[in-house]
Formats: structure tokens, sequence, C-alpha cells
């Protein structure tokens, strides 16, 4: 499985990811432009002793991913019309997310809208959840139906 975050801004959220991805044994792919450094303080203090050994591959634009995605592109971005739940996941999905301020890019929401997926949400007073918990939610949602569990 692959989490895919698109030019992602918060280095603590993509340490988070990073520490879920090592967890859980998915890839991580970051798609610049990155609103921060690799070497960023906080990016390393959110991923712990954990970001050596995650499995990392950056791609330089949404182009380049997507020419070698390495298995189904799925896009999660709130009010989308479909559940993250409906999904039958498979082991090679790459799981697209957009950034903290602007989510998904509005040509990937379209270029994918019959596979863009939400968490729901209960309130109206919330406009999404944070990243890092986004991606958490699909990553064991779609371990949660691999393992048969």
């Amino acid at each position: 499985m692959h989490v895919v975050l698109v030019a992602p801004e918060i280095p603590q959220n993509t340490g988070s990811i990073g520490r879920l991805c090592v967890a859980t044994g998915t890839t991580l792919h970051l798609i610049d432009p990155l609103g921060f450094s690799l070497d960023d303080r906080h990016l390393r203090r959110a991923g712990l002793d954990y970001w050596p050994h995650v499995d990392l591959v950056r791609h330089p634009s949404w182009e380049a991913f997507a020419a070698r995605a390495p298995g189904r592109i799925l896009c999660f971005a709130p009010r989308s019309p479909q559940r993250y739940t409906r999904v039958a996941y498979r082991p090679d999905d790459c799981l697209v997310f957009g950034n903290e301020s602007q989510g998904l890019p509005p040509a990937v929401r379209a270029r994918y809208a019959d596979a863009c997926y939400a968490i729901p949400m209960r309130s109206s007073h919330v406009r999404s959840l944070n990243l890092a918990t986004a991606v958490a939610v699909v990553v064991y949602e779609a371990l949660r139906q691999l393992d048969g569990a």
C-alpha cells in the first residue's frame, strides 16, 4: 500500500504520517513542492527515530507520480460523494491526500472524480480532519479489509 501526500505543508503531520507508514509497512510518497525541508527538526521530531526507516519516494510533480503510480489511485477529500469505507482496497493502492490548506488540487479531483472518497463528519463546524488523522483512518480501514479482520 502507498500513502501519497500532494504538496504537504506541515512537517509535524508528515512526520506523524511517516511514523504511521513505518508501523504499517506502507510506502510514503511525497509530491513536490513541500512546505518544509526534509531536514526540518519538526519533521524529525514528529517522526521520532523512525524517520530513517520510512520507505520514502519523492516526486517532482503530480504528473511525474501519476505516470509511474505503482497501483490504483484513490483520492481522499472532504465532501467527496463516496465514503472511504465503500472501497474494496487492494495491496498496491495509492491513497492520495491533498495538503493541509488547499486539499487536493482541482485538476487531480477532476481527473479522479470517480475515485474520490470522504471520511464522514457529523459536525458542520469542522471543515476537515487533521491530515495525519485522516491518513490513519483510511490506512487502518484498508488494513482491516486486507487482513480479513
